[in-house]
C-alpha cells in the first residue's frame, strides 16, 4: 500500500481542511479525505469527520471506499495497456472483438418505440467506447426515455449477470445517436472491461489484478472486500434532498445499490463502476499517471490520454444538468477545454473524472498538481464540496510555490 507520507512542506491547506470540516460540521458530509500532489511529490494528506457517523469510527487514510465510476480510470488504462502492445487499434470497430455489436440499429430522433430505428452510418469504435460516444447510454439519468426504459427491464445492470451478459442485451438494443456524432455517459466502459477479457483471455478482475493492481502495489482494490476488512469499509449515506445538495441531513443506505454490495462475489465485473478502494490505492494510480518517475503506461500514450476525442464543438452533457461547455472527454475521463465560473482559473487542460459518490480525482499538467478527494454521499459526483476543495487546493499550491 502507498505510504500517504507529505514529503514536500511551505503549502497551506488550512483554509481546505477547514472547508472540508465545515462540509461534516453541517451534516452534509459523514467524512472526507483527500491528498494533492505536486509533481509526483505529496503535499497534503488530511481525513475529516467519520468513517461510520454512527458508531463514531474517525475517518482514516486505510478506509475502503466504493469508488463507482473512479473504476473507469482503471478500465481505460487496462485497454491502454493493450493497445501498447498493438493488440487494437483505437479505431478499429467493436465487431472486431465482439461481433455482436456490429451492424446497429439507432433510435431515430423523437422515437417513442424500439421499432423507430435506421441503421447506423457507421461501426462503434474503441476510441468512442472510451471516450463515450459510440451511441451508448447507461440507464441512470435519463428515466422516462425509451432506452431507459429497455435496458432497466431487461436487466442490463443485474450484477448476477457477466459482462458477457450484458453485452448480449446492449447487442439487441439500438444505440441512441449514430457512433461519433454526439456525447452520452453510458455503459460504453463496461463494453471496454468485455473487449479486455475477449483480447488478453482473462477476466477482468484477473487482467487487472497482474496488470495494474499488484504492479503498483494497490492492495485494497478490488470488486469484492475480503471478509477480515468488512470493518474498515465506509458507510454509505444519502443526502437529505437530491436536488438541494446544501440542504443539511444524512440517511444510512449502505444497501446501495444492491443488499451485500462489495460484501460477496458477484458475477458482475462492473468495469464502469464496481471497485473498493482507498486513498493510498488512489494516490498510487494518479501518481503512476505523472511525469519524473515510473510510470503504467508509455508517455505518448498518456499524452493521448489527456487529448480530446470529440467532435468540434461537442461538450459533455448530462440528462439533469444540459450541456458542460468547455469540458469535453479524452480516453480515460473528461478534459477542461475551458474552466468554468465554478472551477479554478488554473484548471485548463486538467483530466478528471469521479464516482457518483463523491470519490474524484484529478490531473492538472499545466498547474503540475493532481488529487484525489474520498466520500461516501449519493449523488455527489458534482456536490459543492469537490468543487470548493479543488479551488482551494490550486489556491494553496499556487501560493506555496
Amino acid at each position: 500500500m502507498e505510504d500517504l507520507k507529505v514529503t514536500a512542506s511551505g503549502y497551506d491547506f488550512k483554509p481546505a481542511h477547514a472547508a472540508m470540516q465545515r462540509y461534516v460540521d453541517g451534516n452534509l458530509l459523514s467524512g472526507v479525505s483527500s491528498a494533492v500532489l505536486v509533481g509526483r511529490e505529496l503535499v497534503d494528506v488530511n481525513c475529516a469527520g467519520w468513517a461510520d457517523k454512527e458508531a463514531r469510527t474517525p475517518l482514516r487514510t486505510d478506509h475502503i471506499f466504493r469508488v463507482f465510476s473512479n473504476t473507469k480510470l482503471i478500465t481505460s488504462c487496462a485497454a491502454l495497456l493493450l493497445f501498447e502492445e498493438g493488440k487494437f487499434g483505437l479505431d478499429d470497430p467493436i465487431e472486431k472483438f465482439i461481433p455482436r455489436l456490429g451492424n446497429r440499429k439507432v433510435l431515430r430522433p423523437g422515437a417513442s418505440s424500439l421499432d423507430e430505428t435506421e441503421s447506423a452510418r457507421s461501426s462503434i469504435t474503441i476510441r468512442q467506447l472510451l471516450s463515450h460516444s459510440a451511441g451508448l447510454s447507461y440507464g441512470f439519468f435519463d428515466p422516462g426515455t425509451v432506452i431507459f426504459k429497455a435496458l432497466n427491464e431487461r436487466g442490463v445492470h443485474d450484477p448476477r449477470t457477466t459482462l458477457a451478459e450484458m453485452v448480449e442485451v446492449l447487442a439487441d438494443l439500438p444505440l441512441i445517436y449514430h457512433p461519433g456524432t454526439s456525447w452520452e455517459y453510458s455503459l460504453a466502459i463496461d463494453v471496454v472491461a468485455r473487449v479486455v477479457e475477449v483480447i488478453s483471455g482473462q477476466s477482468f478482475d484477473q487482467f487487472i489484478q497482474a496488470r495494474i493492481l499488484d504492479p503498483l502495489g494497490m492492495l485494497d482494490t478490488g470488486f469484492v472486500v475480503p471478509q477480515r476488512n468488512h470493518g474498515r469499509l465506509v458507510a454509505y449515506y444519502a443526502g437529505a434532498d437530491l436536488m438541494e445538495p446544501m440542504k443539511p441531513g444524512l440517511t444510512r443506505t449502505d444497501n446501495a445499490p444492491f443488499p451485500g454490495a462489495y460484501l460477496r462475489p458477484v458475477a458482475r465485473l462492473n468495469g464502469g463502476g464496481g471497485l473498493v478502494s482507498t486513498l493510498p490505492d488512489m494516490v498510487a494510480l494518479i501518481r503512476s499517471l505523472l511525469p519524473g518517475g515510473p510510470t503504467l503506461l508509455k508517455p505518448e500514450t498518456i499524452a493521448l490520454m489527456m487529448t480530446n476525442q470529440l467532435p468540434e464543438g461537442q461538450w459533455i452533457r448530462f440528462a439533469m444538468m444540459g450541456e458542460q461547455p468547455g469540458k469535453v472527454h479524452g480516453l480515460a475521463g473528461g478534459l477542461f477545454q475551458s474552466p468554468s465560473p465554478i472551477d479554478h482559473p488554473d484548471a485548463g487542460g486538467e483530466l478528471y473524472w469521479g464516482g457518483v459518490a463523491g470519490t474524484q480525482w484529478w490531473i492538472s499538467p499545466k498547474a503540475n498538481v493532481a488529487g484525489v478527494m474520498m466520500a461516501q454521499r449519493q449523488m455527489a459526483f458534482v456536490h459543492p464540496f469537490s468543487f470548493e476543495f479543488k479551488r482551494l487546493a490550486y489556491d494553496a499550491v499556487k501560493r506555496g510555490r
